[in-house]
């Protein structure tokens, strides 16, 4: 199996905090701004582009032949939704919501007076069936919300990102798929440090732009003491100097 990891565009929040250095005024579900849409479509067509066949393992590495995606997995927060339908259009892929790609935290908002972060139910299943009808959407009660629970606190968040490595194993970890996901920052190095065992608490942040790519291969049949192969991470070449951010 290849992963590749995506971050989602720019958000309204992301520009939010590039201009003011701060989350005041935060919105609990962000959309895209216009500059988010428009690095959403440079990763759809980089994603679809057929590459040149032919080449070595490096160029193989480098996916210069092209990338021939056979799963694509996204958050259900609008912002990777918002970022991945592109990409569906544009490789005839369908969209799977996973719910537990979400970011950190989950849908909240913070109380300006206590401080404290209050949970808010996220979009309802008829809210993504009007505005999203492509999405394939998980089983479950989201008809009052799709988050709908406290503030995710930080030892949950390592949990969930080896639920999510075990479940991607068991759908993908023996096969030659080539999956890719759209998810966020945060939930990003949570889910680094359990596919490569590091501790949850190490004082590291691992880096990854908007719409940046990571790629992880698992070959346990090929390198058995090596099973895990970090290829490249927040790979942004495709963006033009302009959108970067």
């Amino acid at each position: 199996m290849q992963l590749y990891f995506i971050r989602h565009g720019q958000s309204e929040n992301n520009l939010l905090w590039d201009q003011t250095g701060s989350d005041a005024g935060r919105s609990s579900d962000p959309e895209l701004t216009d500059v988010g849409r428009q690095q959403a479509a440079h990763l759809a067509a980089f994603l679809a582009a057929p590459g040149v066949a032919g080449g070595n393992s490096v160029a193989a590495s480098h996916n210069l032949s092209g990338f021939h995606l056979t799963h694509l997995y996204c958050s259900p927060m609008l912002r990777a939704i918002e970022t991945a339908l592109p990409v569906a259009r544009a490789l005839g892929l369908p969209l799977v919501v996973w719910e537990d790609l979400h970011e950190t935290g989950g849908v909240f908002y913070t109380d300006v007076e206590t401080q404290a972060q209050i949970g808010l139910p996220g979009t309802t299943r008829a809210g993504f069936v009007a505005r999203f009808p492509e999405l394939l959407l998980p089983e479950g009660d989201w008809d009052s919300g799709w988050w709908n629970r406290p503030f995710e606190p930080y030892a949950e968040r390592p949990l969930r990102a080896r639920r999510v490595l075990q479940t991607l194993l068991e759908r993908h970890g023996d096969t030659d798929d080539r999956v890719a996901m759209v998810s966020h920052a945060g939930f990003y190095n949570h889910l680094l440090r359990a596919i490569l065992d590091l501790p949850a608490e190490a004082p590291v942040w691992l880096e990854l732009q908007n719409t940046a790519v990571t790629r992880i291969d698992f070959q346990p049949e090929m390198l058995p003491l090596e099973p895990i192969r970090l290829v490249y991470t927040n790979r942004v070449d495709f963006l033009p100097k302009s959108l970067l951010t």
